[in-house]
Order: C-alpha cells, then sequence, then structure tokens
C-alpha cells in the first residue's frame, strides 16, 4: 500500500523511491511512433535523474543518438502509478556508468564497461501525473461495495499531477 502522507507531503521524492525499487520501467522513444520497452532504471535520488544502460545498436539506442527529445516513463505497481514526461538524451559520463555497474548490467554487456555497443541514457523528469492508493485487497473490495450500494464513485486513493 502506498504512502498516502508522503503522497501529499513529498510526492517528487515517492516517486523516486518508487522507481528506484522497480525491477522495470516502460519507456518511450524520442519518435513516437515506435513503442514503448521495459528498461531498468538507475536512480541517482539526489540529482533526480533516472539512467539506463541501453545498446547503441538498438532502434532506442539509434533514436536517441540520431535525436534526443521527450518522451514519457510509465511506472505501474498495484498501488502505485506515474507516468512521468521528461527529456531523453545520451550520456558519457564513465563515472555515472561505474556508479551503477553491477552483475545483471554486467550479464548484457560482454565486453563490460568497455563494451562497444554499451550507452546509458539520461532521463530528466519534467513532470508526473501520479496515483496512489492506501486500500488493501479488502478495502478496495469495501469501497466498491459502499459505492454500488450508495450509488457513488469507489474512495481508492488519490492523484495529482507534479513538477519535478
Amino acid at each position: 500500500m502506498a504512502n498516502l502522507k508522503k503522497f501529499e507531503q513529498n510526492p517528487q521524492r515517492q516517486l523516486l523511491e518508487e522507481i528506484k525499487g522497480s525491477r522495470c520501467v516502460m519507456l518511450g522513444s524520442p519518435e513516437h511512433d515506435q513503442h514503448m520497452q521495459p528498461m531498468a532504471p538507475q536512480v541517482d535520488e539526489e540529482a533526480g535523474i533516472i539512467y539506463f544502460y541501453s545498446d547503441n545498436t538498438s532502434e532506442l539506442g539509434q533514436t536517441v543518438l540520431k535525436s534526443p527529445g521527450i518522451v514519457h516513463m510509465c511506472h505501474i505497481d498495484s498501488d502505485y502509478q506515474a507516468c512521468v514526461r521528461g527529456e531523453l538524451l545520451p550520456h558519457h559520463d564513465k563515472a555515472t556508468i561505474e556508479k551503477f555497474w553491477g552483475p545483471m548490467v554486467d550479464a548484457w554487456y560482454p565486453g563490460g564497461m568497455e563494451d562497444p555497443k554499451l550507452m546509458m541514457l539520461k532521463f530528466v523528469p519534467h513532470d508526473a501525473a501520479l496515483w496512489a492508493s492506501d486500500k488493501s485487497a479488502l478495502g478496495v473490495f469495501f469501497e466498491v461495495a459502499k459505492a454500488n450500494i450508495k450509488d457513488e464513485q469507489p474512495d481508492l486513493g488519490k492523484s495529482k499531477h507534479v513538477q519535478l
């Protein structure tokens, strides 16, 4: 269940924490007719930036190298959802590549941090639409039943739009 107090007091920080705890998010492309794809986020909470390891020969990698731009990133969990809009661009800083490197990343790049296909993408969030719920499965059932009886909308959580 999402922490609605944190949702109200510091939604920007909660967003980064939620994404950091996620195995993957769906990341869009600056070329908007391309489909979103699952990517593993590397979150720098202090800077408010999200990085992704990518492949410079992939469709997304080639697109970002050719024309970086505004994309959407979606995070979906059972009690917290976010659609984040921001700028996606190539990032060539070796220190950033090293900072987030680990066995899971290493498995994708046989040449290690010097693999010729390795590239890092930098996602700079601008704004986000957020939804959060603190209801358990039983709580959701209760709210839906109550709404049906009273002919009203169920209270399943909160939503907001934030600048990042």
